[in-house]
């Protein structure tokens, strides 16, 4: 009979399902963001090196006043 009442008080109690649901909430957060923050960190990288190429072939025009 005891065990029993044991199983039974187990299968009421809810509190470990509550934690494993905050566990996969949690994760699932994790994963997101970090899937979010390496496709924005390979679109950055792309951009900066556009950027990068495009300042490199700019010539900067210097008007120097003739000297007498």
């Amino acid at each position: 009979m005891k065990l029993f009442k044991l199983t039974r008080k187990f299968h009421n109690e809810e509190d470990g399902a509550v934690t494993v649901d905050w566990v996969v909430l949690t994760a699932a957060v994790v994963g997101l963001a970090a899937a979010a923050l390496a496709t924005i960190r390979s679109n950055t990288e792309a951009t900066a090196t556009k950027i990068g190429t495009y300042m490199g072939g700019v010539e900067v025009p210097t008007n120097t006043p003739a000297n007498p």
